[in-house]
């Protein structure tokens, strides 16, 4: 019976053989939390939310989800490898697609971390400010009793025929020298004690910045946040390729590809023109192992914005971009534009059209679509390879030697047949669909290629008519980008540096300087606190003991130096 009783007891949370009153008698089981209910949880979750391991959780998170965007091709900047990867991985692509990683930055997931994180940030700075606003305006701590107990703690003691000063003069003079390092200082004490014993100490503290630069490295953060899940939508890019002499007006239909923002309106387009007056690369020509490398690319531009009298002439190089109003003119690329007239067999011009080739290699082989949907017996494309420096290979294929213009050949493959023009559907100008076409010259054919150099012509097979090769002109790929959110971006960017170099440098301090009388004597105590761990506290009071003293021996009745000692 009593074995089951104590057992009994044991379960209940009692132990047998102490006092009624001892702590353990109490059960267990009598404590219990009170329910914290719906708005307890809700204070519970935000705390959650808002605390600062949360904020870094995220931050890492938000990194961790950006990187599918790096691995995947996005439709929002390269649509086309979505179309690819669709053709060449059709059932994968159905379930990246679904995971939304080919829309990775305004993908469900993606925008949640996104969205909680400044959230969180704001839970996180908003206390913090507010907290950090009512210790700045609050004085200095009162000096600690036991100042021996302060990591850093210096004495300097006097008799009482070796002092001329009192306390109260000894701390106005280390208030004084303080504030001039820039502490903030308080007086404490009184000098007048019934006791016999006068004690006054300076209360001194510096180092707010640190939490100053934190706050502001925070809020600066949200401020990024906001540039770009904002300011973005209003952004856009586009793509143009100009040849030289043709000229490019900012309007939406003149682009090549156009990225706009959520926000975007064709209001936002500013007008003017962009006239491509030259362009030309500088080669490497004295150095026979680097021998056709190039050294620059210039373009030179002129352009005229809406209320211009005249045109402006300027230059854009590769990392050196134009400024048009707010938007920029970035270089992207180069090459060949061959100028093909198309004439019927009677001689009438049907096309005529300078085509750019894109390059395909260093010595800018390039490839070219030519396009004549009217004018002739039939519908005829052709598939041209243009050699700025034609020469033979080891196979007998031609390919160029070198990127400048010194033996240019340009060869074209025919097709007869549907181009696909009348369906309504965009089809690429640097791409030719052949599955509707017949080919009727070149590679498999009984005719050969057509071989054609700047200046002369050739007869289309089956009488269709002929083609010339005109001239050869640079053309040059321009990218327009305009984001006006730069400046806020830049100014956010400098917060966040400045922020966090004062959060790192800024060391946060305390320093007490007491002055007791008393019938033995004069002391004079030196103790100083910081916040976390700072190994140049030792120092501080050290220099700044040896300032106090300077200090003292410029008043009118100076301490004498002999008889201090130090403990």
């Amino acid at each position: 019976m009593t074995l089951r009783a104590g057992r009994a007891d044991e379960e209940a949370g009692e132990t047998s053989g102490r006092p009624e009153d001892h702590f353990d008698r109490v059960a267990a089981s009598t404590v219990a939390s009170p329910p914290l209910g719906f708005t307890g949880w809700v204070r519970w979750a935000w705390r959650q939310l808002t605390s600062m391991r949360t904020a870094l959780l995220l931050l890492l998170l938000l990194a961790l989800a950006a990187v599918p965007g790096s691995l995947f091709p996005q439709r929002s900047s390269d649509p086309n490898g979505v179309v690819q990867y669709f053709t060449t991985n059709p059932s994968g692509a159905k379930t990246i697609d679904a995971l939304q990683l080919f829309n990775v930055y305004t993908s469900v997931w993606f925008s949640a971390i996104y969205l909680l994180l400044f959230i969180s940030l704001i839970g996180c700075v908003i206390p913090r400010t507010r907290h950090h606003w009512i210790a700045l305006r609050q004085p200095p701590p009162r000096t600690p009793r036991n100042m021996s107990r302060l990591p850093a703690y210096e004495q300097r003691t006097f008799t009482l025929d070796q002092y001329e000063l009192g306390p109260s003069d000894i701390i106005r003079t280390a208030e004084r020298t303080l504030r001039t390092q820039r502490y903030r200082t308080r007086l404490y004490g009184n000098e007048d004690s019934s006791n016999g014993v006068r004690t006054v100490s300076v209360s001194a503290e510096r180092g707010y910045l640190r939490e100053t630069g934190n706050l502001v490295f925070h809020a600066a953060l949200i401020g990024i946040l906001l540039t770009v899940a904002i300011g973005g939508g209003f952004t856009y890019t586009g793509q143009r390729v100009v040849v030289e002499g043709q000229t490019f007006v900012n309007t939406r239909s003149a682009y090549d590809s156009f990225t706009p923002g959520r926000f975007f309106s064709d209001s936002q387009l500013e007008p003017y023109s962009l006239t491509l007056d030259a362009f030309s690369v500088t080669y490497v020509e004295d150095n026979p192992s680097t021998l056709g490398f190039i050294t620059d690319y210039t373009a030179s531009v002129s352009t005229q914005e809406q209320h211009a009298t005249q045109a402006e002439r300027s230059q854009v190089r590769v990392n050196e971009p134009l400024t048009i109003d707010s938007t920029q003119v970035y270089l992207l690329g180069n090459g060949y534009a061959p100028e093909i007239v198309v004439k019927s067999p009677a001689g009438e011009v049907v096309f005529t059209d300078t085509i750019p080739f894109l390059p395909q290699d260093a010595n800018l082989t390039s490839l070219g679509v030519v396009k004549v949907p009217d004018g002739l017996a039939e519908q005829v494309g052709m598939i041209g390879f243009f050699y700025p420096t034609k020469a033979a290979s080891a196979s007998g294929a031609f390919t160029s030697i070198y990127p400048d213009l010194q033996n240019p050949v340009l060869t074209l493959n025919v097709y007869t047949g549907d181009l696909g023009l009348s369906t309504g559907d965009p089809k690429s100008v640097y791409a030719l669909d052949t599955s509707k076409m017949t080919q009727i010259a070149g590679r498999g054919t009984t005719n050969s290629a057509i071989e054609i150099r700047p200046g002369e012509s050739a007869l289309l097979p089956n009488g269709l008519g002929s083609v010339e090769f005109l001239d050869t002109k640079r053309f040059a790929s321009f990218d327009m980008s305009h984001d006006p959110t730069k400046g806020f971006m830049l100014f956010f960017a400098i917060a966040v540096i400045a922020g966090l170099g004062a959060a790192f440098f800024v060391p946060r301090r305390r320093v007490w300087v007491r002055a007791t009388k008393d019938q033995y004597g004069l002391t004079i105590e030196y103790g100083g606190l910081s916040r976390g761990d700072d190994p140049g506290l030792d120092n501080v009071i050290d220099s700044f003991v040896s300032h106090h003293a300077n200090a003292l021996e410029q008043q009118p009745s100076p301490l004498p130096k002999k008889g201090i000692s130090a403990s």
